[in-house]
């Protein structure tokens, strides 16, 4: 009987995100059947799949409490999960980003406003000597409710503070202006492995670099002194992920820590040749 896996998606990518399409064929050479499942899709029989991979569940930060509920009753029922739900209820929220910061991990500075103080927000941008700051969810994912504010702030900005802030703990950050010189670059890592680099770029007018708001994605060849440096944040995690992407910018010849994502990358195995192939080997090890 051949290994049976679930690629995990959500609902409005039932048959899964492109890239993540790719899985499929690549998989099927090592003898591994996998098909796209929404994760939330309560008829799934999640017992019949020998494995579940999380990928396109792009929905998971709106969906927080389910999307918990869902591990948990993975989790319950022994079945494999990668990443495994610890390392995913960690990266879910941001605050991980001061974790990584006190193991040694160079990180864009982050500072954290608790729900329900707007006050807060300003107040840290402003000890911190920041005119320009980022503000958004702890627990956010693709941009979602993201902001770039100036001081002194105007009515406007305060009334989104308090939107923002009404939500859960903000996480407050400088404005990186190297997003806008030389975008934001991308590390992608298979079982601790680098496997290929890309760079994001923000439209005319923009800040943020995801697709959804315009941006786009190219691939890029980078130096291995920053390779070494992406390689180091995966390191530093106790449990070594499956699929990892480490999204940053370069400040000199330093590599800065934006976002680690652990949960539903997208990880542009499009933009790579035999990217796909190197992913279903990963998998294929992890299977045994």
């Amino acid at each position: 009987m051949s290994t049976r896996i679930a690629l995990a998606t959500y609902e409005r990518a039932p048959g899964l995100a492109p890239d993540d399409r790719m899985l499929i064929p690549a998989l099927e050479r090592l003898g591994i059947r996998a098909q796209p499942a929404i994760w939330s899709d309560r008829s799934t029989r999640w017992r019949d799949f020998d494995a579940v991979i999380i990928r396109s569940c792009w929905d998971y930060h709106i969906r927080f409490g389910e999307f918990e509920a869902w591990l948990a009753a993975l989790d319950a029922d022994a079945i494999p999960l990668w990443n495994p739900a610890p390392l995913v209820r960690w990266n879910a929220d941001k605050r991980y980003l001061l974790d990584l910061a006190g193991r040694g991990v160079a990180t864009v500075p982050t500072m954290i406003a608790m729900r329900g103080h707007a006050d807060a927000v300003e107040s840290l941008a402003t000890a911190e000597g920041w005119d320009r700051f980022v503000i958004k969810p702890a627990i956010s994912a693709s941009g979602y409710e993201t902001f770039a504010l100036r001081t002194p702030l105007d009515d406007a900005s305060r009334a989104t503070i308090a939107r923002v802030a009404s939500l859960g703990a903000v996480l407050v950050q400088p404005f990186a202006d190297e997003i806008a010189r030389f975008g934001e670059l991308s590390f992608t890592f298979f079982d601790g492995a680098f496997s290929h680099a890309t760079v994001k770029r923000a439209r005319v007018g923009e800040f943020r670099v995801q697709t959804e708001h315009g941006g786009t994605v190219d691939s890029i060849v980078v130096e291995r002194a920053l390779i070494d440096q992406a390689a180091a944040v995966v390191r530093a995690l106790d449990v070594r992920p499956l699929y990892a992407r480490v999204d940053g910018i370069t400040r000199g010849d330093a590599f800065l820590l934006m976002e680690l994502e652990l949960i539903e990358p997208n990880v542009f195995m499009s933009y790579a040749e035999d990217a796909a192939d190197r992913f279903a080997r990963a998998i294929a090890q992890r299977l045994g």
